[in-house]
């Protein structure tokens, strides 16, 4: 049997020796955790084309995919399987805002060294992946 399953993307922002983080509301998966922006990959989409998509949809910034660059991918086997990327944004203009209140209940830059307890394990590996130069991981949840 063929895998068939999500893929999503994950936008990493670090400025100086903080991350963006965002606190998910209201959408049915770990909610009142803390995430990175990020989403699915859609039909007939690139990597990086969902990130930019992903990126103005939640932080209300539109990047230039030059700005975009791999950090790492993960192949993620908890509930449900799915397969994760994560792309570092080198470079954006503005403040990031949350444009998805009904999503989102917080977004804010937080100390890379002090993650709050409640991130999203995941993507707390992630974060230390990106930090250590791992660029693949299998996350079993």
């Amino acid at each position: 049997m063929r895998a068939k399953f999500p893929v999503n993307v994950h936008l990493l922002f670090f400025r100086e020796d903080q991350v963006l983080l965002l606190r998910r509301f209201n959408t049915g998966y770990a909610d009142g955790q803390y995430s990175v922006p990020a989403g699915h990959l859609d039909g007939g989409e690139t990597v990086m084309a969902a990130a930019a998509r992903e990126a103005q949809e939640e932080t209300g910034l539109r990047l230039d995919p030059g700005e975009l660059v791999f950090s790492s991918v993960m192949h993620r086997m908890e509930d449900e399987e799915r397969v994760d990327f994560f792309v570092q944004v080198r470079q954006w203009q503005g403040e990031p805002v949350n444009s998805e209140p009904d999503k989102c209940d917080e977004l804010r830059w937080v100390n890379i060294d002090k993650l709050p307890g409640n991130t999203i394990p995941y993507v707390k590996k992630a974060i230390q992946n990106h930090r250590a130069g791992i660029v693949f991981h299998e996350f079993h949840g």
